[in-house]
């Protein structure tokens, strides 16, 4: 009788947190920061069909990196999650904390007991009356939920990019301002023009639904200004 093949639990979960961190770091990068005007999420994405950010419901903005056809399956289910909770209650209930911490409740149990763990890092944001209520919330690979401030950076060099953004965004700026920053922290000694970047909004001030896409005109003139 042969001997089951048998490897440590600690030398298994480092096994998959190291492979999804592989997966992760070869995408491009993307930011969100909060600003005056609404939070900004800005990715390098040069494909104008397939998305990194959309929108969730009426205040609530999504974001993902890594393995596209697994960060869009969590996109479907959050909408889906969302528009059941708005039908069954009210459109007020629906909030970005429950979405976010049913992401990591998911990711959490892929990477626990499915062979292979998730290659995405997603962010769930939610617009506040005012900067200070802005919520970020990163959900890793293996579930951990992260309640970020001011900014968040998700994907490829991560701590590179975060060094560059913090020394770059400053509390209380424009939407512009903030642009600019995420710009120049994605693209450090490199240049990235509009047709690079996928840009989105959610706005501070706006009818029930503040998710608001910026076009490649809209982004150039916020660079050139």
């Amino acid at each position: 009788m042969t001997m089951p093949f048998y490897v440590a639990p600690e030398q298994m979960m480092k096994d998959r947190a190291d492979y999804a961190r592989k997966g992760i770091a070869r995408g491009r990068s993307l930011v969100a920061c909060s600003t005056a005007d609404g939070i900004l999420l800005c990715a390098e994405n040069p494909s104008r069909m397939l998305r990194k950010i959309s929108e969730i419901y009426d205040r609530i903005a999504f974001a993902g990196v890594g393995k596209y056809n697994e960060f869009d399956q969590l996109r479907i289910a959050g909408i889906r999650h969302a528009d059941l909770k708005g039908y069954s209650f009210s459109r007020e209930d629906v909030e970005a904390r429950s979405l976010a911490n049913n992401y990591a409740q998911i990711l959490g149990n892929v990477f626990t007991h499915e062979m292979k763990p998730m290659e995405v890092e997603i962010l769930v944001t939610e617009i506040g009356a005012e900067p200070s209520g802005d919520q970020l919330f990163h959900i890793l690979y293996d579930g951990t939920l992260v309640d970020e401030t001011g900014f968040s950076v998700l994907g490829g060099d991560a701590e590179v990019v975060g060094q560059r953004m913090r020394e770059s965004w400053s509390e209380g700026c424009t939407a512009q301002e903030g642009l600019m920053a995420a710009v120049r922290a994605l693209a450090g000694e490199n240049s990235l023009a509009a047709g690079d970047l996928e840009v989105a909004l959610l706005e501070r001030d706006g009818p029930r639904r503040r998710f608001r896409r910026l076009s490649d005109d809209s982004v150039t003139e916020f660079l050139a200004s």
